[in-house]
Parts: C-alpha cells; sequence; structure tokens
C-alpha cells in the first residue's frame, strides 16, 4: 500500500531538484497564514528574505540539504534569533530571542525555514490554547472548538495545511494532545533525546521539544534532523539513533492499557476496537496490560510540574526578566507584585501559587517529595511492562475536541484532558499520536487519535510502526474542509 502524502520532504525534494525555488515555497506557506488568519495558530510572521538568500547560496554550492526550503512553523516559547518570543504571555510580549534553540538551529541547517511564531497557552500552561494571552488558536476542523494544548496553535497550524512542518513542546501532552485534536501526527521524544536549549522551561524535567507531522517519512526526517548530543543541554542524549528501520508488525507484541480505556466517547472506542483489529490483521499480539499506578498519573504530574513552574517563573519580576508594570513604585517587592499580576495570567498565577506552596516548609515533604516517590513507581511499572511488550496502546484523548469555554471555568474537567498523557512525560519514555478515525459530534466531524508508547530510547520503533501502520491503511489523515492539501509550484 502507498504511504501517506509527505509533503515536508517532497517540498525538499523539489527544491533541491531546481523544480520550486526556496522562495516560491516561503511566499505559499505565508500565503497561506495570511488566509487562514481567522484560526488565530500564528502569532507572528518571520523575516525570510535572509533565510532564503542564505540558503539559495547553500544550494549553489551543492550541498545536500535533507530539508531544503521547507517551510517551518515553530511554538512561540523556541527562542528564534532577532524574533519575538512571548511565550503566548503579556510579560514577555516585547521581548526579542538573542540566541536560536538547539533544535530550531539543526532545522536551519539541514535547510528549513523558519516563517512563523505558533500560538499557545501562556508559558505552555493549559489543554485547550485557551490561556493564550493573544486568544485562543481554533480548531480547524470547528471553529467553535479547541485545537488542543498547550501547542494547539502548531497543531492547528498543520492540520490547515499553512506549512508541511511545525513544532511544539510537550510537558504532558502538549504535542500527543493536540495533535489527536486535530488529526495529524505528534510525537514526544524520550526526555534528552533532543536538546531543550532554547526552549523557555516550564517543567524542566518534563519538558521536550517534540514535531508534528504528516505522515511518517516527514516525521522520520525531522526526529533524525533535530536529534542528537547537545553539550548546552546536560539533559540530552549521548547515545544516536537512526529514524530509517523498518518494522514488522507480523512480530509486534501490543499491550492495551486497561486503564486508559476509562470514560472514552463511542468514537474513540470505535477507533481503539478498529485498530486493535488492523494490528491483529496484520499479525501483531494484542492483549491488555494493567497500570495500576496510572491512576495517580494526573495528581503526580500537576505537583511535579506546578513545583518546576514556580522555580522557572520566578525569574520574571519585572527586575530581571520581562516587562515591568508602570505602577512600581514603593520599593522592590511591591514592584514585583504589580508585575507579576499585571502581566501574567489567571492560570499561570495559579499554578505558580500552587507550586509555591507546594514547595514551602513544612508541605514539601508531605506533596513534592511524595510526587516524587510516585513518579518512580509509574516509571518502574512502565518498565516492568516493556519486559513483556514492545509498544502500549491507549486512547491519546479520552474525546474529540471540545467546545471554546467549554472546560475553562472547571479545571478537573480540563485536566481530565491529559489523563492518558502526563504519564508517559513523568516516565520520559517516547510517545506518538497517530490520527485514527472520526467521531461526529454536534455535525461536526472531528478527529480521533491514538497513542503509542515505547520503552525509553526506541523512538525510532515508533516512527517505523507510524509507517507499518500507514502501509495497513490503519491511519486516518484528511484535510479540513476549506483548507487545501500542501502543495507548491
Amino acid at each position: 500500500m502507498p504511504s501517506l502524502p509527505s509533503p515536508a520532504t517532497q517540498t525538499a525534494q523539489a527544491i533541491r531538484s531546481g523544480t520550486v525555488s526556496p522562495d516560491t515555497a516561503v511566499q505559499e506557506s505565508l500565503r497561506r497564514i495570511r488566509a487562514a488568519s481567522e484560526l488565530n495558530a500564528v502569532l507572528s510572521e518571520v523575516e525570510t528574505g535572509e533565510q532564503v538568500q542564505a540558503l539559495e547560496r547553500r544550494l549553489a554550492a551543492g550541498e545536500a540539504l535533507p530539508l531544503a526550503g521547507v517551510p517551518v512553523i515553530i511554538k512561540d516559547n523556541l527562542n528564534l534569533r532577532g524574533t519575538r518570543t512571548t511565550c503566548g504571555s503579556h510579560m514577555l510580549e516585547e521581548y526579542r530571542s538573542p540566541y536560536t534553540a538547539t533544535a530550531v538551529q539543526r532545522l536551519i541547517d539541514a535547510g528549513a525555514i523558519v516563517v512563523g511564531k505558533a500560538n499557545l497557552d501562556e508559558f505552555a500552561m493549559g489543554s485547550s490554547n485557551e490561556n493564550s494571552a493573544f486568544g485562543p488558536a481554533l480548531n480547524p476542523w470547528g471553529k467553535d472548538r479547541v485545537p488542543g494544548g498547550s501547542s494547539g496553535g502548531s497543531a492547528a497550524a498543520i492540520a490547515a495545511r499553512l506549512a508541511p512542518l511545525t513544532i511544539g513542546s510537550d510537558t504532558g501532552g502538549s504535542v500527543r494532545q493536540p495533535a489527536a485534536l486535530c488529526g495529524v501526527y505528534g510525537m514526544k521524544p524520550t526526555y534528552g533525546r533532543i536538546s531543550r536549549s532554547g526552549l523557555v522551561a516550564y517543567a524542566s524535567s518534563l519538558d521536550t521539544v517534540a514535531p508534528f507531522a504528516l505522515s511518517a517519512a516527514d516525521l522520520a526526517l525531522t526526529m533524525q534532523t533535530m536529534s542528537g548530543h547537545d553539550p548546552q543541554d546536560a539533559t540530552s542524549l549521548q547515545e544516536e539513533t537512526r529514524f530509517d528501520g523498518p518494522l514488522d508488525l507480523s512480530r509486534l507484541r501490543v499491550g492495551l492499557v486497561r486503564e486508559g480505556q476509562q470514560g472514552l466517547t463511542g468514537g474513540v472506542q470505535a477507533s481503539l476496537e478498529q485498530m486493535r483489529s488492523a494490528l491483529e490483521t496484520a499479525g501483531a499480539t494484542v492483549s491488555e496490560v494493567s497500570l495500576p499506578h496510572l491512576k495517580h498519573a494526573v495528581a503526580t504530574y500537576y505537583i511535579v510540574a506546578m513545583a518546576e513552574a514556580s522555580s522557572n517563573l520566578s525569574r520574571y519580576d519585572g527586575m530581571h526578566y520581562g516587562r515591568r508594570a508602570a505602577d512600581s513604585k514603593g520599593g522592590a517587592v511591591p514592584s514585583m507584585l504589580h508585575t507579576r499580576e499585571e502581566f501574567f495570567g489567571a492560570e499561570v498565577q495559579k499554578r505558580i501559587m500552587l507550586g509555591t506552596f507546594i514547595l514551602s516548609s513544612g508541605y514539601s515533604e508531605r506533596y513534592y517529595t511524595k510526587a516524587l516517590q510516585v513518579r518512580r513507581l509509574i516509571a518502574e511499572e512502565f518498565e516492568r511492562a516493556f519486559e513483556d511488550y514492545d509498544v502500549l496502546l491507549m486512547p491519546t484523548s479520552p474525546f474529540p475536541a471540545f467546545g471554546l469555554g467549554e472546560r475553562i471555568s472547571d479545571p478537573l474537567a480540563m485536566y481530565a484532558a491529559d489523563v492518558n498523557t502526563v504519564a508517559i512525560n513523568l516516565a520520559g519514555i517516547p510517545a506518538l499520536n497517530v490520527p485514527a478515525g472520526f467521531e461526529a459530534v454536534e455535525g461536526e466531524r472531528l478527529p480521533i487519535g491514538l497513542q503509542f508508547a515505547a520503552r525509553a530510547g526506541a523512538d525510532a520503533q515508533l516512527v517505523a510502526l507510524a509507517a507499518a501502520l500507514e502501509a495497513q491503511e490503519a491511519v486516518r489523515l484528511e484535510v479540513p474542509e476549506g483548507y487545501p492539501e500542501w502543495g507548491i509550484g
């Protein structure tokens, strides 16, 4: 069976062959961004003139660039020298990056051209993109619905084919969940696989730079480009890997996670059953596995994440980093209070306050230390499961995209969107959302995603699995109505 169209790979091939100029691809992406401004997926365009000229010189010199001329949209918490990096916050609204994130630089070194910075929940804190200081991004499958979060802008942009490749960050599902809600691939790599240098920190022990893609081939190309050790990131892995190996589904052992099947809508349940059937038809062995500690993952994640956020965001005080409130008289402390109250949104303030409480004297042992102990139990549970299974399968989200404003006033309902994703970050293992069907909700046809997880370091296995599923036609990836398939020339 043929694989899915691979717009990033095909664009690079066309530019390397001279069939299409780099500027043609860039201008097409910019035209699409402007035409789809109603999605609010892209917060700012990036000046591309110098990038295009530099690329043309490299091509003329005969460099073989795997991503030659491919337009890329990056989440606005990744630094790109000379551009705004707002993190979706008024706190950094006037900040311009003095350097480029390692992962982004590797894309540029491979020939990619950054054309825009994508919308996100403020400081990557959210599951719906409704916490952005610049308004929510909208889901191209239903503009009255969220695209997921926190990388909702990146997900909406690639779903609407504004660019053939987008990059986000995944701290607790922030790439996989919006990928599921927007019907595209979204991969969370093994912690340390891709450098975090230049990614604005939310929760440092959980954060990962992560790609969205429209095919397994594009996913492999992007992962290969961004992966690798970085001396500027002490947590980056020394080991190298290749994302070009095949995978035999007939030898695959799949564990269907029992605890991940709670509270599913009918469409998500049906897609899960169809995936199981497709795997078994291809010869894979599928059986249920229990991960009892998964029920503690959401509580554990939010304790760890909020504690780390409290520490990481303490620098934004109007004295060291970030803007300073106009009403800043009366000394340092009143100035800091006014600044943080004025420029941080409600969700960020809430997480900072809870994180500070969690780390405070008398409560750190009760909450933070206990959460770290449970985190270790969750990681060990995954390790034991991978002794018997090659990959684990569960829905990425228990439900398709929900309506704008539907959960914003109910944090517990909002956090439920993360129930199947946060454990992956706690364990530091890789996971991949694959688009696996659709569900009709109130007259709208909405995408559904399923998540495969693998043992730490087995990122290439997940990419190969995506290619094998494409060959079996078990992946369902379509274009939202009104947004044409990516094409140039």
